[in-house]
């Protein structure tokens, strides 16, 4: 079985703690429903990395609050590229599956579309 790895980004309005778990959560939730099979027993890992102005919560916390307990996290600030998109929450999932890698469908809502708009098309 291989580990494939999912990325996916959202944005919030404003560095409010409600914010940033309810976008956590829909980011989250839109990941599970996008690609079949998965499920948190199956996820080997999760990394979140959070925009310089995004401070007042961890995204990890609203995977816990979803059931991945036992799911190994980490969040760390994304590089504050100059004129880059603010108040973004991105993730990497690392999924234990079967699944091809042309199968894998990365998430990106909000105005995080603009991220990748590659990705978004191809939805």
């Amino acid at each position: 079985m291989a580990i494939r790895g999912i990325r996916g980004a959202t944005t919030v309005a404003a560095d409010e703690p409600e914010l940033i778990l309810q976008a956590t959560h829909e980011l989250l939730d839109a990941i599970l429903e996008e690609n079949e099979g998965m499920k948190p027993e199956d996820i080997a890992s999760a990394v979140f990395t959070v925009t310089d102005d995004l401070a007042s919560t961890f995204p990890a916390q609203a995977a816990r609050q979803m059931g991945w307990d036992l799911v190994p996290m980490l969040c760390g600030r994304e590089i504050p590229v100059p004129g880059s998109l603010p108040r973004v929450i991105r993730v990497l999932v690392h999924w234990n599956t079967a699944t091809p890698q042309n199968g894998i469908t990365h998430v990106y809502l909000r105005d995080a579309v603009k991220l990748r708009p590659d990705l978004v098309a191809a939805q």
